[in-house]
């Protein structure tokens, strides 16, 4: 099948929080939102053809995961990922930061620490402070060929906070990695080193637009490695949280579920939710089985337009003086280091320079890393082409 990504679907005006924003902006023309994660595309006619269904139905009264939506995650690992799960380990969840914030509560007591490295996804900062715990980070690494993990600065980390939880992100969101073999190895083995559980947000694993730029000699191509595949010990002390969400763009729809096949730590974590946690809305349970079943084409053609786009992003921001960016292995986000040009001008807020100059991305600064931008190039290629003109005038290029 054909799928016409360039085709315009209208957000401003509507209940858009990624549009909304800039509603008032004075800027002629308005501010392009590229900004939160999420896409400017339809989603795939066999979810809406799959929600029109259900909505036919006309009844929404309180829902229970089907048999058939418990296979279509069963059948997604096992098919994307060879992976085969017991039913028993899945927890369904609204969202996946709602999944962060439980594991928190699940894991350790108050007061503990819970590690994750820099820059990252403003909620794996936020959420243990909700839980009444504290972070213990270090900071990821940059050289030519992109973002790297400080392995030995992680564990003196991990030995002095005596965190019980590590969160990862993996993909990572910002900076477009997609860890390794050999990178999350490294990471099982500290676990173990420090009797942690991982809680593993892999909700970009949909998005892999390369190989990684690093692999151990000998490993097989691919994209994306669960890190709970690695071995079934590793499995034992891993949270793996996922979602159709980003890759379908179906975030509004609120659904999403963790893989634990440990039971023990299934049991704190479904504790952890108890009273507090809602359970996943119809249309959100609807719209995720068609996703991970019959949308493999939709997606195969969604990733050939987001390498167009990530190529245009890479131009633009090569030919402008003071930004730098490593490359993207996943995700439809662009992790900018605008912090040169920055210096060069005097600019103390890249992300609301660029906001003067038409452009909305998010602020570096949320993502723990001042002077880094990130742009979302998950819209039509024509918006994304005035978005990136304007970069070039923003920045002289």
């Amino acid at each position: 099948m054909n799928f016409d990504f360039d085709a315009i679907v209208e957000r401003a005006g509507t209940d858009s929080v990624k549009w909304a924003r800039y509603a008032d902006s004075s800027y002629p023309g308005g501010v392009i939102p590229l900004w939160v994660a999420d896409m400017d595309f339809a989603a795939p006619p066999p979810v809406l053809a799959a929600l029109r269904q259900r909505i036919e139905h006309g009844v929404f009264g309180y829902n229970q995961p089907t048999a058939s939506q418990v296979d279509a995650v069963i059948g997604y690992l096992a098919r994307k990922f060879d992976w085969n799960v017991e039913p028993e380990w899945i927890v369904w969840l609204p969202g996946l930061v709602s999944g962060l914030n439980v594991a928190c509560r699940a894991v350790g007591e108050a007061g503990d620490a819970v590690f994750t490295a820099t820059p990252i996804y403003p909620p794996f900062l936020s959420a243990p402070a909700s839980s009444a715990r504290r972070v213990a980070s270090a900071p990821l690494v940059c050289d030519s060929a992109g973002w790297l993990w400080d392995f030995p600065t992680v564990d003196a980390v991990l030995r002095t906070s005596r965190a019980k939880l590590f969160l990862l992100c993996h993909p990572h969101n910002p900076t477009g990695r997609v860890w390794n073999e050999d990178e999350l190895w490294q990471i099982a083995l500290l676990a173990e080193k420090h009797d942690m559980v991982v809680c593993s947000d892999e909700i970009h694993n949909g998005l892999i637009l390369s190989l990684p730029c690093r692999r151990p000699a000998g490993s097989p191509l691919g994209g994306h490695r669960l890190l709970a595949t690695l071995s079934p010990e590793i499995a034992a002390r891993t949270i793996t949280l996922m979602a159709p969400s980003k890759t379908f763009n179906i975030p509004g729809l609120g659904c999403a579920f963790a893989i634990i096949p440990d039971g023990r730590l299934r049991r704190s974590f479904r504790d952890a939710m108890h009273g507090i946690v809602p359970h996943v809305n119809a249309l959100g349970m609807v719209a995720t089985e068609a996703a991970l079943t019959v949308c493999d084409d939709w997606q195969a053609a969604l990733l050939d337009y987001l390498r167009g786009n990530l190529r245009a992003v890479e131009r633009a921001v090569a030919a402008a003086p003071g930004l730098d960016m490593r490359p993207v292995e996943a995700t439809y986000l662009a992790w900018i280091d605008a912090r040169q040009f920055a210096a060069e001008h005097g600019i103390d807020n890249p992300s609301r320079y660029f906001e003067q100059h038409g452009l909305g991305l998010s602020d570096g600064a949320d993502f723990g890393a001042p002077g880094f931008v990130r742009l979302n190039f998950g819209t039509r290629r024509a918006l994304l082409e005035e978005a990136l003109a304007r970069l070039r005038q923003a920045t002289g290029s």
